[in-house]
This record gives structure tokens, sequence and C-alpha cells, in this order.
């Protein structure tokens, strides 16, 4: 520790710090534009000048480390005189455009203009223009108003990890500008909006939609992916203008993904559904929510006294709240059923009669960055958990190595040292391999299996780790031997003495399990509802086209049932198919609940805005539907109530990746070819889909079918011509594209996508042929 005084005030910093963090400590603020606690110090705008004891001109505090006895002072008369000339440069050539800025009224040039600026500006010569970047679909920009921090630049580079835009030029002709008119497409890019101190770099979608003094804030939680980043949102007469970051370090730190910032837009969406529908006759008419509800509770008593309760099934959403799930499963196993389910994605349930607990992360998220060795298992990771991509990218610069095994090799931007590029056939003889060479170092018996050469470069690099974690990713999860890859994961990590965990696919993935979202006894799962038809389906919250692990199967056992009950936000040609009442329910901003994240962390949060229209929320549905159907447990008077029955204060003993037994290995049935399924970052749920931003970039595009280069070339197909993709009998077209990041063997077709909805399951044989 370093004894420094500043402004008159003592006080003892850790050695290596700046002075800006010293002044943080004694709670001194130092104007400053572009410094921030998570970049590397650029010292460009020399905002943050303070005098130095002996030193002969001011300092920038940002760049200026602490030595032992140093004398600061930030506002003495050659600091302010300092910190007043720069403020006059960085104005001379600043619109005076305020009033129509968007960043009027949180503009920090604004703010220190006040303190700092002159009331008139000495500078009489002409104003320089700086044309204005296309940046994509999201980030809009007004360069002339930019001051050259580099905020924006160094953001991209070290914690998106994409060196998308850069400075050219010297002097006053400097520009921030993109490579070769190229648009910002990382999956963070709306976090250089809240970097830039000024209006260059404002949000495209938020654009002249309101003034910030005009906006009511209200804390949120995400309902997109595992990690469940905290929201800050912002609405104007009850509707949601804005989401910015809620600054949490343990989660999301002050950063967002565009997922989770520009969502937002699908709220306003005209497929909204705002009234309760019934089908009668085959048309749609709309009803009050009386006459809904009991046609919904007569349905469904039908059917239990015609066929039996276990005729009946409960579909739910892992983006549904815990509070959701759990009345949603209660609901059914009061009518008699355990066929309840949340994991509609899964095509592998083996592993559900041995679970330990609830499949977690096994790690908190914070302790990402003490790691020294990774083993990714089947993850489209940079796409699937964005901001977890990004701790991992920040812990591999500090000497974490990274491997992967899975049948897909796209650029994460982060450095992985080791890569078993593999069909997801085999993904399990290859961790077969890992664990067989892990094994023989510890001297104890290993199974006899084939090890490739990657497979035992993995092996030794987890060997050597002292903190070691192996993640199954979501691919892995939805693959058909889901449960003999975590099996064989768990192995690993007890050879490493490694953390073994799930990366996680929803905002509930963890709290589906803990709301007892799943089947019991002799409840049947999603995939067993669908292959062996129900009589009666319950939809909460999912698209059967979209968010099934097949699309067409879905589609087709609802199309047989005799009573399809669909509680959504959204309205759409392919529900009114398949369903006999749609009840209007509340988006995540519409309603209170809880979301469990990847870490096992339960986050409750609050409706921001009015329901719109007849729209309700979820859990008082639910609770009608069960006073209706005279089910016991359904007197809930609020949100609360109903998660203080579903989770208990420490969640902690209900989570667990272990299994009690062993699955047992089995032979990989490999096809000519195997379909690699992603599911696209801005197609993953109903909400995404419907944002009209999101939708024009360039994640967001139309799936392709992509194999490597010998993959198509064996097949005779050239890269860019239209090719005839066919699974489980049914057939599409698509543009065939190279690219050599996928598997020999294998072809990746993006899943949840309505090109791509009618083909079979998110792992299995596919065929490819020219149109």
């Amino acid at each position: 520790m370093l004894e420094i005084e500043i402004d008159g005030k003592q006080l003892q910093v850790a050695d290596g710090s700046t002075v800006m963090d010293a002044a943080a400590k004694a709670g001194s603020y130092i104007p400053h534009f572009c410094y921030h606690k998570k970049l590397s110090i650029a010292a460009n705008c020399r905002m943050c000048l303070v005098q130095v004891e002996k030193a002969p001109k001011p300092l920038p505090a940002c760049a200026t480390p602490v030595t032992n006895g140093m004398k600061v002072w930030t506002h003495s008369e050659q600091a302010v005189k300092a910190q007043k000339g720069v403020m006059e440069f960085l104005l001379i050539n600043h619109p005076l455009d305020c009033p129509i800025c968007d960043q009027g009224g949180e503009c920090q040039l604004q703010d220190l203009a006040v303190g700092y600026g002159g009331s008139e500006s000495r500078y009489q010569e002409e104003k320089r223009v700086v044309f204005n970047k296309n940046l994509g679909s999201l980030v809009s920009t007004d360069m002339t108003r930019c001051i050259n921090c580099t905020r924006c630049v160094r953001f991209t580079t070290e914690i998106a990890g994409e060196m998308e835009l850069g400075q050219a030029f010297r002097g006053e002709h400097a520009e921030i500008m993109p490579f070769v008119e190229k648009t910002v497409d990382t999956e963070l890019s709306g976090n250089i909006i809240d970097l830039c101190p000024v209006g260059a770099l404002t949000s495209k979608p938020f654009r002249f939609a309101a003034r910030t003094w005009e906006l009511s804030r209200r804390r949120s939680v995400s309902p997109h992916d595992s990690l469940g980043s905290n929201l800050i949102v912002q609405t104007k007469h009850d509707v949601v203008k804005r989401v910015l970051p809620l600054e949490n370090e343990a989660i999301n730190e002050c950063w967002l993904s565009d997922k989770d910032r520009f969502s937002y837009e699908g709220l306003s969406s005209d497929e909204r559904l705002t009234s309760p529908m019934v089908k009668q006759g085959g048309e749609w008419k709309t009803v009050d929510w009386q006459t809904a509800l009991e046609f919904v509770a007569n349905g469904l008593r039908s059917v239990v006294k015609d066929h039996g309760a276990t005729a009946v099934g409960g579909l739910f959403s892992p983006h549904a709240t815990v509070e959701e799930l759990f009345l949603g499963q209660k609901l059914m196993r009061g009518l008699g059923s355990n066929n309840v389910d949340f994991r509609l994605r899964q095509w592998d349930f083996r592993a559900d009669g041995l679970r330990a607990g609830a499949p977690w992360l096994g790690m908190p998220v914070a302790e990402i960055g003490e790691l020294n060795r990774l083993l990714v298992i089947g993850s489209f990771l940079r796409k699937d958990a964005p901001l977890l991509a990004q701790r991992v990218r920040q812990a591999a610069k500090r000497g974490l190595h990274v491997s992967a095994v899975g049948p897909n090799a796209e650029e994460w931007l982060i450095p992985v040292r080791h890569r078993a590029l593999v069909a997801p056939s085999a993904m399990v003889a290859t961790l077969a391999g890992i664990v067989a060479t892990l094994a023989a170092e510890k001297g104890e018996a290993a199974p006899a299996v084939q090890v490739s050469a990657e497979a035992r470069e993995i092996a030794q690099s987890l060997a050597t780790g002292r903190k070691v974690a192996i993640w199954l990713g979501n691919l892995a999860v939805q693959d058909a031997r889901s449960a003999e890859l975590q099996e064989l994961a768990l192995e690993i990590a007890r050879l490493t003495d490694g953390r073994c965990g799930f990366i996680g696919e929803a905002a509930n993935s963890v709290g589906g399990y803990l709301a007892g979202a799943v089947p019991t006894a002799d409840g049947l799962n999603a995939r067993a509802m669908i292959e062996s038809a129900r009589k009666a389906y319950v939809l909460l919250g999912a698209e059967p086209d979209l968010d099934f692990a097949h699309g067409a199967a879905t589609l087709a056992a609802l199309q047989t049932a005799q009573l399809v009950v669909v509680m959504s936000a959204f309205d759409s040609a392919v529900l009114r198919d398949v369903a006999d009442v749609m009840l209007p329910i509340g988006p995540f901003t519409e309603t209170s609940g809880t979301f469990v994240n990847c870490e096992g962390r339960a986050q409750s949060f609050n409706a921001v805005a009015k329901p719109l229209g007849d729209t309700r929320p979820a859990w008082k549905v639910l609770r009608v539907l069960g006073n209706l159907l005279n089910v016991d447990g359904f007197g809930y008077e609020d949100s609360e109530a109903v998660r203080r029955d579903a989770l208990p204060d420490d969640l902690g003993a209900l989570l667990g990746n272990g299994l009690n037994g062993v699955v047992g290995l089995s032979a990989g049935e490999a096809g000519a070819l195997e379909r690699v399924a992603d599911v696209p970052i801005y197609f993953a749920d109903a909400l995404v889909r419907r944002a009209p931003s999101l939708q024009k970039a360039k994640d967001a595009a139309v799936p392709q079918a992509r194999a490597n280069a010998a993959t198509l070339g064996a097949l005779g197909i050239e890269s860019g011509v239209r090719v005839k993709v066919k699974q489980d009998g049914v057939a599409v077209e698509l543009t065939a594209m190279v690219d050599n990041s996928v598997a020999p063997g294998c072809v990746r077709v993006a899943a949840a996508h309505a090109t791509t909805a009618v083909l079979g399951p998110l792992s299995g044989s596919i065929s490819l042929e020219r149109v």
C-alpha cells in the first residue's frame, strides 16, 4: 500500500493504482471523457489534468501512477486552468445542436461545459464537419459531435474482441470510422452508445423517441439468455422506450448484449395478442376473459373425463417466470397429469431419473476470471451467451487456456488453444478419449477407446490446470446423446478436480427445474408428449414451430389434439392454425416474477408498464384457472406468495450436476451427413423474433446450408448455389455456403426460423442435393 495525499486528504491505495483510482477512493471527482474503469488507459482527452507536487506541468490523472508520498490537487488554480483550457479546445469544433441531440440531458460534455467551459467561444473560424458512418441497424452516428475519446474503439477491440472501429488521420482531421465501410456487427455493439460521452453514437431504434427527463426508470431482469442481465427499463406513458444496463459486477458488470438491449421493440409488435380469442366453427372470435377461461376449464374437464388425466400435457417456455412455471405444473398435477416439461428443445431425457439436482453452471459467474483451464463442449458460446463469452475473453488475456469439442469452430474472438472439430455423433468418443488419457495419467483404469490427437492435447492441457471448469453448451444439451456427454463431462471434472456445469439456454433453464416443471413418476417429457400425442395441450409462451426440438412433429401432434390452449403474448398464423383458445399474457415488462440464472441466483422483478389491452400476467391467469378447476392451493394474492411456495430461501441445496447412476455409452448413429443446428441469437425467443432492428442485423440473416469445402466438394456442390436440404422426409431450399468452421461430414442449418421449421430434429441425418 502507498501513501498519497489528495486535496489535503491522506489515504492509502494499492501499489499500481493511478491518481484517478485514488481520487475515486478519496471521493474527489476529476472530470474526464476518455477514461473508463473497464477499458485500457488512453489519456487522449486530457480533461483529467491535475496538479502534482514537484511536477513541472499538470499530469493526466488516468495515466499517472501513484508514488509513495505523492501530493495531488484536483481543483487547484493550476489544475482548473488546465481543465478549462482543454474544454475550450474540445468545444472549438463541437456543433451547437444540443436542443436536437439525443444525448441532451445525459451528456458528459454538456455537464462539464457548465463547470469548465467559457460563456462564449473565442474561436471564430469555420468549424469542421465529419460525414456520418453507417454502423448498422442499431447504432446511429453524428460524427461531427465526436471528441475522439476512442472509448468505442477500445471497447470493440478489448471487450467485444473484434477490431471493428478505428481512428484515422491526425489532429483536427482525426475521425472514428469502421473499416472499409463495414458495419459494427458484434453482438455487444449497443454498449458503445452508453460509452460515448457525447451525442456521436446514439441508439437508432430510440432516436427522437423521447427526452431522457421524460422517462420513468424501473429495474428489471433480462428474459433471454441464462445470465439474467440486470436492466434499467425506461418508459414513457407506459410504453417501453429504452433499455439500459443496471450495473452488477457479479452478473453483467456494466454491459448488455444487443439482444437484451433492443428486444423491447418486440413489445410494440403488430402481432401482440391483446384480447382472449376462441375458435368457434373454424372462425376466431374475440371474447371476454370469463368466457375464455370457462371455455378452457370446461374443455380440460371434458378431456380428463373422456380420456383420463394423462391425456393432458403442459409444454412451457423456459423463458417463463418461476411463478408461471410453478403454477403451470401445479395446475397439471392438480388435474392428475404429470405430463409437464419446459425443456422444449431437448431430445435426450435418459438422465432424468438420475439427476442429483437442478443442472447449473457449477460455479459463480464472477469466478470465471479465476479459471486457468476451460473445456467447452458443444456450444455456440459467443452467440448463446455473449456476456459469459466476454468474461471468458478477459480471462483468456490473463492466461486462461480454452479448449473446445464440437462440430462448430466459428470465431468466438477468444484464443482457443485446443479444439476437436468433430461431428455430433463423434463428440462422445472424443470425450471418452479425454477421459481415457486423464485416467491413464492418474494411474486409474482407463476405458479401452481410440484416442485422437486432439483429445490427447485437450486432456494434457486440462491435467496441468489448477482451476478447471467443463461447460456443456446448448448444442450438447440438445444433442441426441446429451446424457452421455454429461456423464463424460462429470468424469473429466472428477479427474481434473474441476467443476462441471451447463451454460443454459434461457432465462429459467435452472428455474424450470426448481419450479418443478419437469415430469415425475409416470409423466411424459416434452419429446414423449409430441411423439405420443395427447388429447389436450396447454402451451405457455411457446411457439410450436420455432421453440421445439422438432417443430414439424410438434405441429402434427397439436393438430390432432382435441383441445389446444395457448397462453401467449403474441398472435401468429401458426398459433391460429393449431390453437382452440388463445389467452393474452403479459411479457416480462407487464408482469412480476423471478428468473433463476445459470449460477443459481434468483432475481425477482416487477412490472414496468401497464398491461396492453386485455393482457393479464400469466400467473394470474393460471391462478384463476386453478380455481375454476377446483384445484387446491390456488389462493395466491400476489406473485411473491407464489415465489415463496416455489423457491426455498437457500437454492444451493437444490442445485447439482451429478448423476446418481450410470447412463452408459451407446454407439453413435453417424449418417452420411449430420445436421448441426444452431439457434441464432436473434431467433431464440418470441420477443427477439419480433424486434425489427435486431431482425435487420447480420446475425438475423436467412439460414443457409453451411458446410466445409471438402464436404460440399464431395457432393459436387459449389458455394452460392441453391440446394435442397432434406431431413425426415421433408425438404426445403436453401443457399449452400462454404464454411470451413463446420466439422467434416456435417451441414450447419439454423433452427427457429420459418424457412427451416419444417425440418426434423436439431440433431440427426440430413441430405443435400442441387436444385
